[in-house]
């Protein structure tokens, strides 16, 4: 296999029985609190349903009002996480807005999902376990200055190898907690079953894994305490933004975020202000070598609405000249519907929920041209019985794994790669 030499912006640090690869920063033990920055705001957002909205345009315009929508039923009425002013502002569009009761508590979830400290943990057994195809990495701090951590899994791993790279991140809404479980489940089946399963490890073998368990390391501590205070349902970064709505890609253009800080959707005061989000654009920016993104698939892992999701977020159109060509298009819709049909999701373009701004999948593609996925884990609401954990997960081998192999060549999927990833 062909190794290339490793970025300077990588240096290998030792944490206890891991290694840990730190991008751009240095490695901290305790959390602390970025100097300057604002203090989340007050926790005001409350859970509604709102009937009325059919269609993506009219559920545009409850999100266009600051409310996440956080699933959408099948009769096609919303479930929201809003403040008061954005209840009234729905009403004012015509749409019944009626109050929703906490979500259910399950005594064993404290005990069941996978806290910070023991994600940690696992990483750590991980990379003891392993050492030979997997290695802890931290791509930055959060705002309390915990680092972001992942594992990269590869035959080689402390090599920088040519091959096709693929990105997976998952907890960067603090609540949406099956999330980390959904990756540290991918990272157990490509450790456990390499050398033992063909298929897995020519993936390995062939692949360059980027695997991020928590991207929101402060919201997901914060919001695990609603175990024990009911209601917390925390969803942003602890500096209060939205971190899938302050991309630096169309922020704030098209009205899919708020720009009010209590709001569940707020943007930031500036694209790419959140420490998190600087972090993972940076990071991948920094795998741009000898000119060209070495990262080929990227899946933002998210609950609890049972879907796929590809670009564009921000408008409804199905191509954008010069940004999302119908190849690009036809390319990602394939791949997008071929992996549904085994999660058994629903497959569709991002805007067809309805729009977003500042998002993961739309500065993936549209500044990078990473093919870019979102998958929706289901459940029913953001704290999923323990006993659903296994179920939920498992549903996603399959399509995790198609994913990473489609990162050779995406256009694979519509036949056209003699045209695009044909060899220089």
């Amino acid at each position: 296999m062909r190794t290339r030499n490793l970025k300077a912006a990588l240096v290998a640090v030792c944490l206890g029985a891991a290694t840990l690869t730190v991008v751009g920063t240095t490695a901290s033990a305790a959390p602390v609190k970025v100097a300057g920055a604002p203090a989340a705001p007050a926790e005001t957002a409350k859970r509604y349903l709102v009937t009325g909205p059919a269609t993506s345009a009219q559920r545009t315009q409850v999100a266009r009002t600051g409310a996440a929508i956080d699933l959408v039923r099948p009769d096609d009425s919303l479930e929201i996480s809003a403040i008061p002013s954005e209840v009234a502002a729905i009403k004012r569009l015509g749409f019944k807005v009626s109050p929703m009761g906490a979500f259910p508590r399950h005594a064993a979830s404290a005990s069941s999902y996978h806290t910070h400290a023991e994600t940690m943990a696992e990483l750590d057994q991980v990379v003891a376990n392993y050492p030979q195809i997997a290695k802890k990495f931290s791509i930055g701090r959060s705002y309390e200055g915990r680092d972001i951590v992942g594992v990269k899994i590869s035959d080689n791993v402390a090599a920088d190898e040519d091959e096709p790279e693929v990105f997976y991140q998952a907890n960067i809404h603090a609540r949406e907690r099956i999330t980390n479980e959904q990756a540290l489940y991918f990272i157990g089946i490509l450790t456990k079953e390499y050398n033992t399963t063909a298929r897995i490890t020519k993936l390995v073998n062939e692949r360059e894994f980027w695997i991020i368990p928590i991207l929101n390391p402060d919201g997901q501590i914060y919001d695990m305490t609603s175990d024990t205070q009911p209601g917390r349902m925390w969803r942003k970064n602890r500096q209060g933004v939205d971190l899938n709505r302050n991309y630096p890609y169309k922020w704030g253009c098209c009205g899919g975020s708020s720009g009010t800080p209590s709001s569940e959707t707020y943007r930031g005061p500036s694209a790419g202000s959140a420490p998190e989000t600087r972090a993972v654009t940076s990071f991948i920016r920094s795998r741009v070598v000898g000119g060209k993104q070495q990262i080929k698939m990227f899946l933002d892992i998210h609950s609890v609405a049972n879907l796929v999701l590809w670009p564009m977020g921000y408008t409804y159109n199905d191509t954008v000249p010069g940004e999302f060509s119908a190849d690009d298009q036809a390319a990602h819709a394939t791949i997008g519907r071929e992996v549904a049909r085994l999660n058994r999701y629903t497959p569709q373009q991002s805007s067809d929920l309805y729009i977003t701004d500042g998002s993961s999948n739309d500065w993936t593609w549209g500044d990078q041209r990473i093919f870019s996925y979102t998958f929706e884990l289901g459940g029913g609401n953001f704290y999923p019985a323990p006993s659903q954990i296994e179920s939920l997960t498992q549903v996603n081998r399959d399509p995790l794994l198609i994913l990473a192999e489609y990162a050779d060549c995406p256009y694979r999927a519509i036949n056209k790669q003699d045209q695009y990833c044909a060899p220089a």
